[in-house]
Parts: C-alpha cells; structure tokens; sequence
C-alpha cells in the first residue's frame, strides 16, 4: 500500500474517479469505439442513374481492360505510372490484370444527384426503378460489385422531397425484387450517399428516414445506413467558427459509414477558379485534414475526391491523365485517404496499379516488422514497435490483401498470422496466442 493509504483510502479514490469520469468512459466507448476492421473499397465509381444497367460492371471492366491494351498492355501503363522497380513493375502487372479480370469496381454509386440532374418526377421515378431491378438482377446473375449503394439530392429545400422519394422509392423496389428471388433485406455493403449536407440536423433528419424506410420495408433495425458527402464550406465550419463536420459524424450513431469529399462543389463553393480545383489544392488538403480529424477513432471511414482530367484523347493525352491520377491516388495514400472515385472506365487500371504499388512497396518493411513483433521471427531489425504501429502495420496490411495488392498467403508466410491473426492485430494490438506456424 503507498506510503499515507490505507485501503479504505485507495477505494475511495478510486470510487471518486469513477464518479468523475464514469460518464466519459460511456460516451469515449459510443462515440470512439475504433474500426471494425471491415473491408474499405479503394474507390468508388458513380454512374448516372439513368445509365446504370445489370451487365454495367463487365462493361466497364472491358472498357478498361481495352483502354490499356490500346495503349501498349499494363506493363506498359505501369511504365507511365514510373514504376522502375523490375520486380515491383512484374508484380503489379499480374494483379492489375487479375483485378481487371475479376473485379475492376469495388463500389458502384448509381447517381439521382449531379449525375442525373433534374429530369422531372416521372422520369427520375422510372430511372429509380429501373435501377433497383437491375441492381437485384445483377445480383442475381453473379455481376454485381462487393458495394454498392444510391446517391440521393440533397435535403436543402428545394430537393429535399426529391431526394427522399428517390430513396424511398429505390429503397422499396431493391427490396421487393431480392424479396421475390428469395433473398431479405438490403445486399451486403448497400449505403445511401446524402450529397451537399451542410448541418448536423440534415444528418439526424437523413436516419429518421432510414428508420422509417426500414419499417415501411420490414428491415432490421439499423441496416439502412448512409454516407455524408463533404463538399460545403458549412459542412466544414460552422457560423459559431466549430468544426460542424465532428459533429456530422456523430449526429445519427450507428448510421454513417463514412465522409465522402466532394473536389469540385467544395472548391468553387470557396470561389476556386476552375484551373485550379484540384483534390491537392491546399483548400482540400485543409477540409480533408479537418475530417480525417472528425472521424478518428469512430469507425466512420474516410474517401478523397475525383480527378475529372480524364484518360480520353490521343495517346499523349491519355498518359498524361494518367500520369496525374496515378500520382493523385498515391498522394491521397500516403496522407491516409485509402478510397476515392473513379468516374471513367479508363481510371480503373491507373487506380489500381498506383494502389498496389503503394501497398506492395510498403509491404516488405511492415511484414518483417510486424513478424518480430508477433514474435514470428527474433529480430525485427532493430526496430521496437509499440501496439499502436502494430495496428497500423497490420491494418496496411489488411488492407493491401482486401483490395488484391497482397495475398493472404504472402502475409502468413511473413508473419505467421492466418487472416484472422492479422485482423486481431488491426484491432487490439495485441499478438494472437500462440503465433500460427
């Protein structure tokens, strides 16, 4: 017992700190509860919503996968991306072929905002339709993407019936076509995108709509989920000069999956010449920084913005757009942005060759290290890890095997960690007992 204490004395206190900071233990636990480890799309590909078709995700794969064999094959895209390394340039080749084959849309956004514009009631109703069945159908036939979801106009005034008819209406018939080919509820990884929000109470208003749309439609409490999309100055700071977007991550708990950046609306909101709007303009570095802020240790994710500098045109111009986007997806990466949109099929090979180059270049460093650290292997290279970069090798880890950079197979033979080894380690810290041979 300390010197001065009696046991009756360090009871006390202790139940006097309970006291005082009981109450910050429950809202730390509900508001920062950590990632779930959960799978993040490396991008996100919107499609106007009168555009959208089942067979649309084989489309663009096809247009993609022709767009780099245009151009000289993936080797040689991976040349213009300036990736030197002999043995690095091989190994993105393969996968980004493999991904192009397989899955080259991570998350399809079918768009009723910018991307469909104000057609009338009746048409944007049809569109809604037609985009649920096909959404249910492509299910359905094995063509769908591991995410998807619905961008919806915004709850200001003037769209506000609009947008939440549009997901009503999506909402009601996606259901009602799965219900009819045997499957409940929402498809896995399904999210809502609620464009231009500008307070915290256009969040709370967006999840009473969720959970009157899940009792319209018999779904679980808390299924329908939606993401804010960032890209108002109001949504950054509000008029009392506070960080309105803290409080949008946690104005409806449990029902915002992650903050979206929208490059072009928030820069000209903030008078940007257009030459300038830019996803690396220090006015996005400063709105990004503030929300990567916001959703730290809240398990919402974070998602950069798009290029519209397209890789369309002669063969010059199609290097150079790529050249720029393959830079602008590593710079967004290496600043913790691990999503961002893809608006044309020929970004898909830049997206994912600049990404698994990110992620196999660092994997060799984060593995020996996070060996050591398990225990894997005795000497880490004279590196001591604390459990907090532990999460993190693991979670770049993690992250590299969930988009197709790295295999399973790769990291276990490294570390001694099967995937659920790896993903205890992304959430706790802490090494998996005993360590997998």
């Amino acid at each position: 017992m300390p010197a001065g204490f009696t046991e009756g004395d360090v009871e006390a206190l202790h139940a006097t700190l309970d006291g005082l900071l009981g109450s910050w233990d429950a809202e730390l636990e509900a508001r920062y509860p950590g990632d779930d480890a959960s799978r993040q799309p490396v991008h996100t590909v919107y499609v106007p919503g009168h555009r959208y078709a089942a067979g649309l995700a084989g489309e663009w794969a096809a247009e993609a996968r022709s767009a780099v064999e245009a151009a000289g094959g993936v080797r040689r895209l991976v040349d213009v991306l300036g990736i030197e390394d002999p043995v690095l340039a091989a190994a993105v080749t393969e996968r980004v072929t493999a991904k192009l084959a397989v899955e080259a849309i991570e998350d399809l956004r079918i768009d009723f905002e910018d991307g469909f514009g104000d057609q009338g009631d009746a048409a944007e109703d049809a569109a809604v339709v037609a985009a649920a069945r096909a959404l249910a159908a492509s299910e359905a036939h094995g063509t769908s993407t591991p995410f998807s979801g619905i961008r919806i106009k915004c709850l200001e005034a003037a769209t506000r019936r609009r947008g939440v008819r549009t997901a009503v209406l999506f909402v009601a018939e996606l259901v009602a076509e799965r219900g009819a080919r045997g499957l409940a509820g929402l498809p896995e990884g399904f999210v809502v995108t609620l464009a231009k929000v500008t307070a915290p109470e256009q969040v709370v208003a967006m999840a009473r709509v969720c959970e009157r749309v899940e009792e319209a439609n018999g779904l679980e409490p808390g299924s329908l989920r939606f993401e804010v999309q960032v890209e108002t100055p109001q949504a950054i700071l509000a008029a009392d000069g506070t960080a309105a977007v803290a409080r949008l991550v946690h104005a409806a708990p449990g029902r915002v999956t992650s903050l979206h950046y929208g490059t072009y609306d928030y820069s000209a909101s903030l008078g940007i010449a257009a030459a300038y709007q830019s996803m690396e303009h220090p006015a996005a570095d400063h709105a990004k920084q503030v929300m990567q802020l916001a959703v730290a240790g809240t398990g919402v994710r974070l998602s950069d913005g798009s290029t519209n500098v397209l890789p369309v045109g002669d063969a010059e111009a199609v290097d150079a757009a790529w050249r720029l986007h393959g830079r602008l997806v590593r710079r967004s990466l290496e600043r913790g942005y691990y999503q961002g949109w893809d608006l044309h099929p020929a970004q898909l090979p830049s997206r994912f060759a600049a990404t698994y180059a990110f992620y196999r270049e660092g994997a060799t460093a984060a593995l020996a290290r996070l060996a050591a650290y398990v225990g894997f292997v005795p000497d880490g290279g004279g590196v001591l890890d604390e459990p907090a970069t532990a999460k993190a090798m693991a979670w770049f880890l993690g992250r590299g095997v969930d988009c197709g950079a790295l295999t399973e197979a790769e990291v276990r033979t490294a570390t001694g960690l099967d995937r659920d080894g790896l993903d205890r380690v992304r959430v706790t810290g802490h090494a998996p007992q005993p360590v997998a041979g």
